[in-house]
């Protein structure tokens, strides 16, 4: 049960980190977009290069985290994808 609580806490950090560099990272990007007209040449290299990507991924990472972590773990698939489902004589689907 110590196990299973660690792990709920590692993943409440994780989103907690997630989570902030997501915001942190986005307020330059309310920058470019409230900036004065003169100054906006100065920013998309950087916006582009840097914070959408980081923007991005730690988005994608919090909305669709669990599945990538689902895929990556040791753990056999949750939906049958190594099982194989065999019809017996009786009709009933026996899974190996």
């Amino acid at each position: 049960m110590a196990a299973n609580t660690a792990n709920i806490v590692n993943r409440g950090l994780a989103r907690w980190i997630f989570r902030w560099i997501h915001i942190v990272f986005s307020i330059p990007i309310l920058g470019y977009i409230y900036s004065p007209f003169e100054e906006i040449p100065k920013y998309p290299p950087i916006v582009r290069a840097v914070f959408v990507p980081i923007i991005l991924l730690s988005g994608l990472w919090m909305w669709k985290g669990h599945l990538v972590r689902r895929l990556v773990s040791k753990r056999s698939p949750a939906i049958g994808l190594s099982m194989r489902a065999e019809v017996n004589a009786t009709g009933y689907v026996q899974r190996s």
